[in-house]
């Protein structure tokens, strides 16, 4: 049988498979191999003898959390308290991009803001660049995301991750940031990763990195990863669009066809 692992505890792995769970062990050939079932792996399993017998290759993984094949990636930003913030918004679609991820983004809060017409520019540029945006009130919208996907949230601390699934789905009855607190376990008790059913697909139940830094990227990756850069033709093949003299990219940013701020953050994360 083929199904997808759910749930890992030591050395129990749950394994999702038409509508049902099977908890079964991993054949010691995987520890041999050196290769670590993940919460996420599409795998083939025994269910009478209860082993996983194959892990089919992942289309991509995320060490924190400890999950693969991951579908959208949906950062919830606020636009205040806490304020907005392009830098870590930017940082984050770039990590996403890099892990072969779809980002997806949901700002929040603007009942709050008297004055829309910043958060609005940058509302309309990311939409025109290509990315998925909603307001965190487009409910409906936002929960066809789910069907048939896995989900990993992440944003600021504060920014209505939990408000945003309490809307999706009132039956978690969130009261921290914390997904887990709807499991029954408190922040000190010991994590795990589980992938849990909402709105016919699967969320995992640690919403947000652990740590966001650019981890195994180099300055190719992180230009790479911002997709206005893509089809500009500048005059160097390898312009990595900073010192060199005739870049076209740089010329976009002056005419106001690429986001300043978006151009400013690049400069700083191959700084970094």
């Amino acid at each position: 049988m083929q199904g997808r692992i759910v749930k890992i505890i030591s050395n129990d792995y749950t394994i999702l498979s038409n509508d049902k769970r099977y908890v079964c062990k991993a054949r010691g050939k995987f520890r041999n191999d050196k290769i670590t079932p993940m919460v996420g792996d599409i795998v083939s399993f025994d269910e009478e003898k209860k082993y996983i017998t194959k892990i089919e290759d992942r289309d991509n993984y995320l060490l924190r959390p400890f999950v693969s094949n991951v579908d959208i990636c949906l950062i919830v930003t606020s636009v205040i308290h806490p304020n907005f913030s392009p830098y870590l918004l930017d940082k984050l679609i770039t990590i996403v991009e890099y892990n072969k991820i779809k980002p997806v983004i949901c700002f929040t809060k603007l009942d709050l803001l008297d004055d829309k017409k910043e958060i609005k520019t940058y509302i309309n540029y990311y939409k025109k660049i290509g990315y998925k945006v909603y307001i965190n009130t487009q409910i409906d919208e936002i929960k066809k995301l789910f069907k048939n996907k896995i989900v990993v949230f992440t944003g600021q601390s504060g920014s209505g991750k939990s408000t945003l699934l309490n809307r999706i789905d009132p039956s978690l009855n969130l009261k921290t940031d914390e997904i887990s607190y709807a499991l029954g376990r408190g922040k000190h008790t010991t994590r795990h990763v589980e992938l849990i059913s909402l709105n016919q697909g699967l969320v995992a139940d640690t919403p947000g990195f652990s740590s966001v830094d650019f981890k195994d990227m180099d300055k190719v990756d992180i230009k790479n990863s911002f997709r206005e850069f893509k089809d500009v033709s500048c005059p160097f093949k390898d312009c990595m669009h900073n010192k060199e003299k005739e870049c076209k990219v740089k010329q976009l940013v002056k005419e106001g066809k690429i986001l300043k701020s978006r151009y400013e953050n690049y400069l700083k994360f191959i700084g970094e």
